[in-house]
């Protein structure tokens, strides 16, 4: 599994740079609308202090970090909706990432105009949250149209689904967003199918100028207040000097600086934590001899199977059992040998729910 983060905001409010930073891709930055027009997308690895730690002890001839991949969507305007400035084409791109991280401009600059007269936060996310719930709207009404055309020959057999279909409607219309524990549990399924946007978990990075880090200057206040009535993490970052970083400054000084500027982390960082803890998902780890230690992605609570089935099908259908370590163990007792000697080496069966940290070791018949 690799997560999948879209940014979203306004034009001009410093996506790109932002991307960039994240990425080290080089996407295009300019100041004037529209410069994203087919959605950038960057693969980056996820950093993982542990995944070094293992490479220390195991000595592997290569370390492979899990990764998460970014996508920088073009600027959303009012009427996006609509179809206004390719509203329709950019909203379709937003539908296929697991979490919308709304960027936010918080930053006053003459060289970079605004698409509105005033630099407004709360308006600016206003404007997006009722693009994305009017596409929404559209989506379930086309939903819901098809859903009574098909109940006229079996009214039964449509029954829930043209009730679910309803009830979501009328929240939309309230403006209430589907995310969270804003929409019942049978809802949340059918949400989920149709990729509604507004269900979307959502952060908020309040893009700030320098000398407003590292809590934000007074721009971010509506924000904040908004991030905390939504249960929305929020993150403060200046993506041009993350950017500035990326590009002029080896990590080591680039991670100095940061500390400098009262900020424990790079923007990525900071991004990947809140995607974890938005998508609920924990990293195991894998040896294959002395060859790879690698990291994987998996969804809390899920199997030793699915982990299996992340790595190789094959491995999963020839499922025998898992040879298990914790992370915390090994790192303190420095040796696979050692952990095995101090019976912390288990064996486990299909059923074993994987633990953020787990060192699996699967056996399994070809």
């Amino acid at each position: 599994m690799t997560m999948e983060i879209g940014l979203v905001g306004l034009p001009n409010v410093g996506k790109s740079t932002l991307f960039n930073a994240l990425t080290h891709a080089g996407a295009l930055v300019a100041s004037y609308p529209f410069t994203t027009i087919e959605p950038n997308v960057g693969v980056i690895a996820v950093p993982d202090p542990r995944l070094q730690v293992l490479g220390e002890l195991i000595q592997p001839e290569e370390l492979v970090p899990t990764t998460l991949r970014v996508v920088d969507i073009a600027g959303l305007v009012k009427g996006a909706s609509q179809g206004e400035g390719l509203g329709n084409q950019f909203l379709g791109h937003i539908r296929n990432v697991d979490a919308i991280a709304m960027v936010v401009r918080c930053f006053e600059d003459d060289e970079i105009p605004h698409v509105t007269a005033e630099l407004d936060p709360a308006g600016d996310i206003e404007t997006i949250e009722l693009e994305l719930a009017l596409a929404d709207l559209a989506t379930v009404e086309r939903r819901l149209e098809r859903a009574h055309t098909q109940a006229k020959g079996n009214p039964a057999a449509y029954a829930h689904e043209i009730a679910a279909l309803e009830s979501i409607k009328r929240r939309l219309e309230a403006g209430q967003p589907l995310r969270g524990a804003s929409i019942p549990e049978d809802e949340a399924p059918l949400a989920q199918e149709m990729q509604l946007l507004t269900a979307k978990p959502r952060m908020y990075i309040a893009n700030v100028s320098e000398g407003d880090l590292p809590a934000g200057g007074p721009l971010v206040e509506p924000v904040a207040r908004i991030a905390a009535a939504e249960g929305a993490s929020l993150a403060v970052v200046c993506a041009a000097i993350e950017a500035e970083l990326v590009d002029s400054w080896d990590a080591e000084e680039a991670a100095a600086y940061l500390r400098e500027l009262g900020l424990e982390s790079s923007c990525l960082g900071r991004l990947v934590r809140e995607g974890y803890r938005l998508l609920d998902l924990i990293t195991f780890f894998t040896t294959v001899g002395a060859k790879i230690v690698r990291a994987w992605t998996l969804r809390r609570g899920q199997t030793v199977l699915e982990a299996a089935g992340k790595i190789h099908s094959d491995m999963q259908r020839g499922f025998i059992r898992a040879e298990v370590m914790a992370y915390d163990d090994l790192a303190r007792l420095r040796s696979v040998a050692a952990a095995r000697d101090h019976g912390l080496l288990r064996v486990e069966g299909r059923d074993y729910l994987v633990q953020d940290g787990d060192v699996l070791h699967i056996r399994f018949n070809v």
